[in-house]
């Protein structure tokens, strides 16, 4: 794709992600533009231009990317709605960044990817975690086996949310809108994260439960998780927890990794134990010096993003390259839902877990 400069960026959806977004954005300038944004809601889309100084606002996103005519369309609405604005923003001719959860289904998934083959154009998913300068260092020593083998990793989204979240956006807390809950709209970013560190995963064990709520999704999401490498791994989800922590803890044959922060990470947040191996030591203590101090943060993942869509470069959370991420999800419910161990890669076309992470399956309480 040829980017004009500067980027001529549209906004859809603007609630409260979109607020931080707008503020990402902002930081780049001169070489962002944002132009415009849509809103279902008048009012809520005239107080976000006002504050976030955007020129134009447009009723309706057919109206916006047909004026418009953006480079890049950043979707922040509700879950069960990205797959098909995605397909409408590729279609008028812009390449998409998508809120997470990028989609509600891996029938969606497929969606989204099957409009880029007829567009041309690509949608990438907000994975911000991925994008920090720690974890970039990190996942180079990983792979370059620096490390050793992975042997076992522990990874928690304890979180709290409080019964005024879900009653307070009418789409949270459904089947149908939000998709799922904790695992898919909060822990996504941990396990999202951990899965890009370790490598492809083979088979997962879950449970899941709606403690404390009056919702319909899971409050409360577990899961025991191999990978291809022979390493095993425990990730404990919770939206009920009230002193909060996300922690990822990775334990391999030389060294041991451990990140723990809450919604944002930094360089200072995460923390390496070699024993007895002083040169290994020495290269985890350089690598501030030598790999920058970008956090975990949107204005990270917006930085970068744009820089590979001018470089032609796929993007580190492009569809294709979040596929496992999902697939796992959708395999986590499924092993909650039916209380059977899910193979990687078994959620396929004709599975209800394919069409929808619960399967139209019921949790229990």
């Amino acid at each position: 794709m040829t980017l004009t400069s500067p980027v001529r960026v549209a906004l859809i959806g603007t609630g409260h992600i979109a607020v931080e977004h707008a503020a990402a954005l902002h930081s780049l300038t001169p070489h962002i533009e944002v132009c415009a944004a849509t809103d279902i809601n008048p009012e809520i889309l005239a107080d976000f231009c006002a504050a976030q100084a955007i020129p134009k606002a447009y009723p309706d996103a057919a109206e916006l990317l047909r004026v418009e005519q953006p480079d890049v369309v950043l979707i922040s609405t509700p879950p069960f709605t990205h797959a098909a604005l995605a397909a409408q923003a590729m279609a008028a001719g812009a390449d998409v960044l998508c809120e997470k959860p990028m989609v509600v289904s891996l029938a969606q998934l497929d969606a989204i990817q099957a409009a880029e083959a007829r567009t041309g154009r690509t949608t990438t998913s907000i994975s911000q975690w991925r994008y920090g300068s720690a974890a970039s260092h990190v996942k180079r020593l990983i792979d370059s086996g620096e490390l050793g083998d992975p042997l076992i990793a522990l990874c928690n989204t304890l979180w709290y949310r409080p019964p005024t979240y879900y009653t307070s956006v009418p789409w949270r807390s459904r089947w149908s809108t939000e998709g799922g809950g904790v695992a898919l709209g909060l822990g996504i970013h941990a396990m999202d994260l951990t899965l890009w560190l370790l490598g492809e995963w083979e088979e997962v064990s879950a449970l899941a439960a709606t403690k404390d709520r009056d919702v319909e999704v899971e409050t409360i999401a577990m899961a025991q998780v191999t990978f291809r490498s022979g390493a095993v791994a425990s990730f404990v989800n919770s939206a009920v927890s009230p002193r909060q922590n996300s922690y990822i803890r990775l334990d391999f044959q030389n060294a041991t990794i451990e990140v723990d922060h809450l919604y944002q990470y930094r360089n200072e947040h995460w923390r390496f134990s070699v024993p007895d191996q002083p040169g290994l030591q020495a290269k985890l203590a350089e690598w501030q010096h030598i790999d920058g101090t970008a956090p975990g943060s949107l204005e990270t993942q917006w930085r970068i993003f744009l820089a590979d869509l001018r470089a032609g470069r796929q993007p580190l959370t492009h569809t294709s390259r979040v596929r496992s991420t999902y697939d796992f999800l959708a395999s986590m419910y499924k092993s909650a839902l039916t209380r059977q161990p899910v193979r990687r890669l078994s959620v396929q076309p004709g599975d209800p877990f394919y069409e929808a992470m619960n399967g139209a399956l019921e949790l229990s309480r």
